[in-house]
């Protein structure tokens, strides 16, 4: 296979540099900052599939299936951040060890929390991905690295409408009226 890739002017076992129109330096700080978007988002994607499998109370039906979708939207995303990071010329990180180096997210506690406090963590794991996303974006513009950049919108698009959902539940109705 070697030769017939020789004939044909295809040099196997040499490394081919990227040149897609952004430097190395901010392809470099680009994977970086994905890198930690991966953790944040395989970090909450655990916890939430956590919750989902251990809420119990009178929400449970609704907190269960709301989980579900969450989870699942999460395992979703973290497939293109990877790729995104693997185009920039990066390995992906992919271990739990780097995850928890990375992640500004916290692991899901040790003993699941009751239904509402659940909501609570999920509410401040959104909120923590969403500034992750934003945090790299000022980056992306500069390189103009469109396709991260669009990532990054469809990441905070998600991450800032699921935290105002969850908050949502949380609200206490006013004593005077019994609205939120």
């Amino acid at each position: 296979m070697a030769k017939n890739a020789s004939k044909l002017g295809i040099h196997v076992g040499i490394n081919i540099g990227i040149n897609i129109g952004i430097s190395e330096k901010d392809r470099a700080s680009i994977a970086k900052g994905l890198s930690h978007l991966l953790a944040d988002t395989y970090t909450l994607y655990l916890t939430t599939h956590n919750f989902h499998w251990n809420v119990t109370g009178p929400m449970f039906n609704t907190l269960h299936q709301m989980f579900m979708v969450q989870y699942t939207e999460l395992w979703t995303a973290v497939d293109p951040i990877a790729e995104r990071i693997r185009s920039l010329g990066h390995p992906a990180p992919g271990s739990y060890a780097q995850f928890g180096k990375l992640a500004s997210v916290p692991d899901a506690p040790g003993v699941p929390p009751k239904a509402l406090d659940m909501v609570r963590i999920l509410v401040t794991g959104h909120e923590a991905v969403a500034r992750t996303a934003r945090q790299l974006f000022p980056l992306a513009g500069k390189a103009s690295d469109e396709p991260t950049a669009d990532l990054l919108t469809q990441r905070l698009t998600v991450h800032e409408q699921t935290a105002w959902m969850l908050r949502s539940l949380l609200e206490e109705p006013c004593a005077a009226t019994g609205r939120p």
